[in-house]
């Protein structure tokens, strides 16, 4: 290829994946609905963005590398603490009993229905037994089912995909050689692998150990050297053993995501970033490998497997890894409802599918496209029905706010009191431990961890964060804490205002909504409290007591209106009125 060939396929790929992204967002469907049509529509009408031409033989290797990094990302959001019980044995149920049954019954359903050869249909088996998060993670934030259910499901998704690309390299490597293959000597091959991603993973969170805790480097050097580590670990891993780099590369998210004294949490959106963007660039790519007329006789027949996989083999799959556990029947039913293909399973089937057909193996022409087939059809359809299908099975977390206050003073404290009598659920978050234990002692479930992956919703404790108020008595804390993490949130993100003589360095500077108004700043706060004022919830359409102040309005449906500077909400029927009212210290709380 010439130069502007080459500046045209690149500079096309990437504007096409992150535009589909975009388009995505504003429709409101997770993106690969919109990147795999894209990616395959480019691919057959612009010659120029054809990976396989533009880059060679580097185009799989680097597929492997950017598929390493996403599983890294994905394993920094994985808490030990987490996997525990019940939830703990279904995912090792869903792992192991998944991967065996999505593999023997796919295998034995594409060669009848896709025409396939033995080995060829062996190999598809085992590529069809990968989820994934990237593809399991934006479909569980569009549908916000209930906390457990997700951790099941991302942590399914996040181990499943490096086994299962073990998995495909020792097929491929065992169909390859002889349909004789013994089957000692195949396990003996899978033992390998492991130890071998095992051992670079290991490895691999040693030396980010010496990073983050000897050489305690920054925020922007730290980051790029995890960056380099696991491109570098998983590089080894793979040149060693095929694959064997993404078992050391989840290994290194769960390492450090659980490393004692090492918070990495708060550098996640520059990883979250490039993953959004290697998973645009890798779905563009390997879609645009997919020919029409690969695709002339395959689809009605790989739609056909991809049914039987969604209606008979993932239900099945479900009833077998949830039996003797406390899942309710709807979060089992969603369990059964959640196994879309993705960007593994394309990885896979792009590496592969090529080599087997070069050798001759009847059918294997045909496992890249009826993959994409598979992706498609099950991504399009999770991604349209998971939501009214977790309504209806009743496992969909309830739409009320639910707040994050930041500060742990006392009338912080009776502030979160306050609205968890209205019917919210209050987190609340401190820096000093005598405040953190005051929160504590109140009830009220406390956010862990460092403040900016507590506001970003990293932890999987802080999910569905609907608004967050930053209430500490540093009025440039406040204020430039709200800035950074504005938008970060699913809703709001206000501050207290600066007293009027405040000579701060960042908050008489800094735009922003302001909770409350002027003349309810911090030191306003304390000498009110001081002075026996208390806050309280009660019903909006009560006599509010004399030289009461307003705070927020808690509507029935469980939304939280704040007052601020620029608006104060009208009370309705039914609503809850949470108020500053003075010299009532020791009175209850009184909720709607």
């Amino acid at each position: 290829m010439t130069t502007n060939q080459v500046l045209t396929g690149v500079g096309l790929t990437l504007v096409l994946a992150v535009g589909s992204q975009i388009l995505a967002s504003r429709l409101r469907i997770p993106a690969l609905i919109v990147l795999l049509p894209v990616g395959f529509a480019a691919g057959a009408l612009i010659h120029d963005v054809n990976p396989e031409l533009l880059l060679g033989p580097a185009f799989s290797p680097l597929v492997s590398l950017a598929v390493a990094v996403i599983l890294y990302d994905a394993g920094l959001g994985l808490d030990l603490a987490r996997l525990k019980g019940h939830t703990r044995r279904v995912v090792v149920r869903l792992i192991w009993i998944g991967v065996l049954i999505t593999w023997v019954l796919g295998a034995l359903l594409a060669a009848p229905l896709l025409g396939m050869s033995q080995r060829a249909a062996i190999m598809l088996g085992a590529i069809l037994v990968v989820s994934g998060p990237t593809v399991v993670g934006p479909l569980l934030s569009f549908v916000r089912p209930k906390d457990r259910l997700q951790h099941i499901l991302v942590w399914e998704g996040s181990l499943i995909d490096p086994i299962g690309g073990v998995l495909g390299a020792l097929v491929f490597h065992a169909v390859s050689a002889s349909t004789k293959h013994h089957f000692g000597s195949g396990i003996a091959s899978f033992l390998a692998s492991i130890g071998i991603g095992v051992a670079g993973g290991a490895a691999g969170s040693a030396l980010l150990w010496v990073l983050f805790r000897v050489l305690r480097l920054g925020e922007v050097l730290g980051t790029t050297a995890q960056l380099a580590a696991v491109i570098g670990v998983a590089a080894l891993c793979d040149a060693l053993r095929d694959d064997t780099g993404l078992i050391a590369a989840v290994m290194m998210g769960l390492a450090v995501a659980n490393f004692p004294g090492v918070d990495v949490r708060a550098r996640r959106p520059f990883f979250e970033t490039l993953v959004s963007l290697i998973l645009g660039l890798l779905f563009i790519s390997i879609s645009a490998t997919v020919t029409p007329q690969s695709l002339r006789h395959v689809v009605l027949p790989a739609l056909g497997l991809a049914a039987i996989l969604v209606l008979v083999v993932r239900p099945l799959i479900a009833v077998v890894s949830t039996l003797g556990t406390d899942l309710t029947r709807g979060e089992r039913g969603f369990i059964g409802w959640m196994a879309p293909r993705g960007i593994v399973a394309a990885a896979t089937a792009s590496t592969f599918s090529a080599s087997l057909a070069d050798k001759g193996i009847g059918g294997s022409s045909e496992i890249l496209p009826a993959t994409f087939v598979v992706i498609v059809a099950t991504v399009t359809l999770y991604g349209l029905t998971a939501s009214p299908v977790a309504r209806r099975l009743g496992v969909v977390r309830p739409s009320r706010s639910r707040p994050l206050l930041v500060g742990g003073d006392p009338w912080v404290v009776d502030l979160g009191v306050a609205l968890k009598s209205a019917g919210l659920e209050v987190l609340m978050w401190a820096g000093q431990e005598q405040q953190r234990e005051r929160i504590r002692q109140a009830g009220i479930e406390l956010a862990p961890g460092e403040l900016l992956a507590a506001v970003t919703g990293q932890g999987a404790e802080l999910e569905g964060i609907t608004a967050v108020f930053f209430l500490t008595a540093e009025d440039d804390f406040n204020a430039l804490a709200a800035a950074i993490v504005r938008g970060s949130v699913e809703g709001v993100v206000h501050h207290l205002g600066a007293p009027p003589d405040s000579h701060g360095m960042v908050a008489p500077f800094i735009s922003g909504e302001v909770l409350f108004g002027k003349h309810l700043t911090w030191p306003a706060f304390f000498h009110r409290y001081e002075e026996g004022a208390a806050v309280l919830a009660q019903p909006a359409n009560g006599a509010l007591p004399p030289g009461s102040d307003p705070l927020f309005l808690v509507r029935p449906d469980g939304r939280l209106d704040p007052v601020t500077e620029t608006s104060t909400p009208l009370p309705g029927p039914g609503d809850t009125l949470v108020l500053l009212a003075p010299g009532v210290r020791g009175s209850a709380h009184r909720p709607a």
